[in-house]
C-alpha cells in the first residue's frame, strides 16, 4: 500500500537516558504538536513534559510490552485517519529493547510512513565511552534470567569477533559477569557504564574478572555492559595443515581431494599445500 497525503504519521521519538538537556528541540516541539502520543508509561512521558515546562495538549496513550499487541490496531488506524503519533519509551530510542518494533512493521505493513527524531542512545553512548573497539559491534540486549539459559546465549557469541553490548539489571549483574567469565575467560577487556548521562554517571574499564570482583560490592543504577570481541584467530601456517590432510587420506580420502578441502578452510593455496604435502612424504621415505 502507498501512503497517501491524508494518511497520518508514526514518529519515533528518542527521550534523554537521564540528562533531561539532552531532549532535542525537535522532541520538544513534537511533544507539543503531536495529536497523539504513545507512552511506555504515561506517568514517566508526564514526568518529562513538566520536567521540560511543556503543556501536552495530545491524546496520551499507553503502549508497552504487555498490551502493544493489543493496541496496534487502534494506533494504526489513528494514523490512518490522519493523526501525527509520537512513540516515546522511558528513556531512549523506542523499538531498541523497548516498545515500539511491532507497531514499526505492522505500520509498514500498512504503508503508513514512519520516521524518526533521532536522539539519546544508552547503546552508543556506552559503546562510545567504552575504550573498546566501535567500528564494528553487535547489541545483544537483556540476556534470560534463568543461569542455563543465559549461559546459551554466551555460548553462542564465543566466537564473535565485534564488541558486544549488554543491558543489564544493576541487582543482576555480577551474575552477569561470572557468566562472562566463564564463557569469555576473566582477561577478556570489558566496561561497566552506570548511570550515563546522569550526575554520578560512571564507566569502569577493566577485565571481566576485575569487574566481576568490583559488582560484588553491589552496583546501583541503570547499567550497559561493553564487552570486547573475540580476538582474531591466527592464520594456520602450511605446516598446521599437514597433519589435518594426513588424518584425511588416512580416513579413505584421496590426497588431491584432502588437499583441496583443507586448502579451502583454512584459506590457503592448494598448490602450496600440496606441494608441501609432496616434500613431507619425501622427506619420511629418505
Amino acid at each position: 500500500m502507498q501512503n497517501s497525503e491524508n494518511d497520518g504519521v508514526i514518529v519515533l521519538g528518542a527521550t534523554p537516558i537521564g540528562n533531561l538537556s539532552d531532549a532535542s528541540p525537535r522532541l520538544r516541539e513534537m511533544m507539543v504538536t503531536a495529536d497523539v502520543i504513545a507512552a511506555e508509561d504515561t506517568r514517566n512521558f508526564h514526568h518529562l513534559a513538566n520536567a521540560l515546562g511543556l503543556k501536552i495538549t495530545a491524546k496520551v496513550m499507553s503502549l508497552h510490552e504487555h498490551n502493544e499487541a493489543h493496541k496496534l490496531a487502534e494506533v494504526i488506524e489513528l494514523a490512518k485517519s490522519g493523526a501525527t503519533i509520537l512513540v516515546v519509551s522511558d528513556a531512549g530510542m523506542p523499538a531498541v529493547s523497548d516498545p515500539g518494533y511491532p507497531l514499526v512493521a505492522a505500520a509498514m505493513g500498512e504503508g503508513i510512513r514512519v520516521t524518526a527524531v533521532p536522539g539519546p542512545s544508552a547503546v552508543l553512548t556506552a559503546l562510545s565511552l567504552s575504550g573498546l573497539p566501535t567500528g564494528r559491534f553487535t547489541f545483544e540486549g537483556f540476556l534470560p534470567r534463568k543461569a542455563g539459559e543465559r549461559r546459551k546465549r554466551l555460548d553462542a557469541l564465543l566466537a564473535e569477533e565485534r564488541t558486544m553490548v549488554f543491558f543489564e539489571a544493576p541487582h543482576r549483574l555480577d551474575d552477569f559477569l561470572e557468566a562472562a567469565v566463564e564463557a569469555f575467560g576473566t582477561d577478556r577487556q570489558a566496561a561497566v557504564a552506570r548511570e550515563l548521562t546522569k550526575k554520578f554517571e560512571e564507566v569502569r574499564r577493566a577485565s571481566l574478572g576485575e569487574l566481576l570482583q568490583w559488582a560484588r560490592e553491589g552496583v546501583r543504577g541503570e547499567i550497559v555492559v561493553v564487552v570486547a570481541g573475540a580476538p582474531e584467530p591466527e592464520a594456520a601456517t602450511i605446516e598446521d595443515l599437514l597433519p589435518q590432510v594426513a588424518q584425511l587420506v588416512e580416513a579413505g580420502t584421496r590426497m588431491k581431494q584432502a588437499v583441496a578441502e583443507v586448502a579451502e578452510k583454512a584459506g590457503v593455496k592448494k598448490r602450496e599445500l600440496y606441494e608441501a604435502v609432496l616434500e613431507q612424504k619425501q622427506q619420511k621415505q629418505d
